[in-house]
């Protein structure tokens, strides 16, 4: 699992966890029913504290992201399809948010802002 740890990053390290693995879910590359590294193997591996790992897993547990099995491990759900678009939604939002923010910033209007958004989800896909 290809997950990156910003020390520099003002947000907490189980919240960098929790987004990339929800990205991962998401987009499909951890599918449905795929066993999850345990908290301590990923804890190693990130370098980090069980501790951090466990909260980040709680956290997917409670968003229906991932479900525990005693003994057994932790597996990736079943997506809800709402759930994910919903998911997806809050994800565009922060990300505009972050855009519109920057455009106020460097003195750039709403209609330019819209253009560009315009041209870039009306690019193709490659």
């Amino acid at each position: 699992m290809n997950i990156l740890i910003s020390n520099s990053s003002a947000r907490p390290i189980y919240e960098q966890i929790t987004s990339q693995m929800k990205l991962m879910i998401i987009s499909g590359e951890l599918e449905a029913g795929a066993l999850l590294p345990s908290m301590r193997t990923l804890a190693k591996e990130l370098r980090i504290s069980v501790i951090t790992t466990k909260r980040a897993y709680e956290d997917l547990e409670r968003d229906g992201f991932i479900h525990t099995i005693v003994g057994k491990g932790s597996f990736i759900a079943e997506k809800n399809l709402e759930f994910v678009r919903e998911e997806q939604l809050r994800m565009i939002e922060e990300n505009l948010a972050k855009a519109v923010a920057g455009a106020k910033a460097g003195g750039v209007g709403l209609d330019e802002v819209q253009q560009i958004l315009k041209m870039l989800y009306d690019e193709e896909v490659e």
